[in-house]
């Protein structure tokens, strides 16, 4: 069972760290300022740092009411109290004030959940009617993929689950590119009003446009407002983009806030590497999807648990693998590193060479145990030995897997004595005082 629920856990995994090594993704109002570029129409409003920066975007906007929303890379922050409904100035600086710093937490957004830094406040819209519009790119069909629903405001996951029956899919023929009768049809399957069906075309055939042309992967508006005016408005937008696709498109790169991003991933997608957190204090270091599940299952099975994998990929060079393994010691949780190396276009002697680099520009304060097989192994294992470094060597997965296990152990062990030897020592429960 444990060994499906490993296999589970790092697929998972694998997929979620692809998704955002893969895509990135931009605040709110940066995806609404980028929509209305192509002609959707957005609620009026103002971006803040500071309470006193809010009110005052209130008052720029005029109206009677407002509303304050969080700016986190997640959905579901209204449930996480993350958007504050506000009839009154002084209402949007108490809620700017209580959003900063706040740390919102959804079911996208993980345990850690995400810090607010910044408030889009916003005009507040008499709304007729809820739609939902998403476009995303579905691999499966190789086809840019129009998802539309007359019931918007919710997650399109609950959606599906309550009113399945309600989504209307519509495959984009890359050749030719989303078509006007396409978009006509997805707004009176909305229910659009007549009077509106042109206005309604103009931001479907927008957000395809904004999709194609800045290299996206995703683009969401949820809700896609009628007003009681029978206006259109994107009361809420959401963007990611292709990572691989910000060399050609500078302006989408400098809307990256990284403030919003894990700090051992951000600062592995920084140096080109391949990064995947988990829950145990045992950092791989591997290459391939299939060698790092199975490096995690022999950890699991000696004992451990992985805290992380990095996946070096083939052909890496010395300085690749030192980079590697600089990134697995930045995580404080980490009581030692296990690196599983099976070499096919990979050399054994590189991996050994970036090892040696890396010790011996900073030591490694905790245990490393080195399994190399495959091409030029007898190398590598030599340089390590001419090292002299103090590295566990072992021959097989299973070998490696048990010894990382006890290093770990051990090193915690030690730590965990260090920490009360601390806590004990007459010296320091000595009082200052200050007269």
């Amino acid at each position: 069972m444990f060994l499906a629920n490993a296999h589970h856990r790092i697929r998972y995994a694998v997929l979620n760290s692809a998704k955002q090594r893969l895509n990135m993704d931009i605040h709110e109002y940066q995806a609404k300022e980028i929509l209305s570029e192509f002609g959707i129409r957005i609620p009026r409003g103002g971006l803040a740092y500071s309470p006193e920066q809010a009110a005052y975007r209130a008052r720029e906007i005029g109206g009677t009411e407002w509303i304050v929303k969080a700016q986190v890379h997640t959905g579901g922050r209204s449930r996480a109290s993350g958007i504050l409904r506000c009839r009154s100035e002084h209402e949007v600086y108490d809620a700017a004030e209580s959003l900063f710093g706040k740390r919102i937490i959804t079911r996208q957004s993980g345990p850690t959940g995400k810090v607010v830094y910044r408030v889009y406040v916003e005009g507040s819209i008499s709304i007729s009617k809820e739609l939902y519009l998403g476009f995303a790119l579905d691999r499966k069909v190789e086809r840019v993929m129009v998802v539309a629903s007359e019931h918007g405001g919710i997650e399109i996951e609950e959606i599906a689950a309550s009113k399945p029956a309600s989504i209307i899919r519509t495959v984009v023929e890359p050749a030719v590119g989303m078509q006007a009768f396409q978009a006509r049809q997805i707004a009176f399957k909305l229910g659009v009003p007549a009077s509106q069906v042109n206005e309604a075309m103009t931001t479907i055939l927008g957000c395809y446009k904004a999709f194609e042309q800045l290299d996206a992967t995703m683009v969401e508006v949820n809700p896609l407002v009628i007003a009681e005016d029978a206006s259109l408005y994107a009361v809420d937008a959401k963007m990611t983009f292709d990572d691989n696709a910000l060399f050609r498109r500078p302006e989408i790169a400098e809307l990256r806030d990284k403030s919003q991003e894990d700090r051992l991933e951000s600062r592995a997608s920084d140096r080109g590497l391949k990064y995947v957190g988990l829950d145990g204090d045992i950092a791989c270091v591997v290459n391939g999807g299939g060698l790092a599940m199975a490096t995690v299952d022999s950890i699991k099975l000696a004992g451990g648990e992985a805290a992380s994998f990095i996946d070096i990929g083939g052909g890496a060079t010395p300085e690749r693998m030192s980079k590697a393994l600089r990134q697995a010691a930045q995580d404080d949780r980490i009581n030692a590193v296990l690196i599983n190396i099976f070499a096919g276009i990979n050399r054994c002697d590189w991996i050994a060479q970036g090892i040696v680099q890396a010790l011996e520009k900073e030591a490694l304060q905790i245990p490393l145990v080195i399994r190399l097989a495959g091409t030029r192994v007898d190398e590598g294992r030599k340089l390590l030995v001419k090292s002299g470094l103090p590295i566990v060597r072992a021959n097989t997965m299973e070998e490696a897997a048990h010894r990382v296990v006890t290093a770990a152990d051990t090193h915690l062990k030690r730590k965990e004595m260090r920490r009360k030897e601390k806590n004990t020592d007459p010296v320091s429960k000595k009082a200052t005082v200050v007269l």
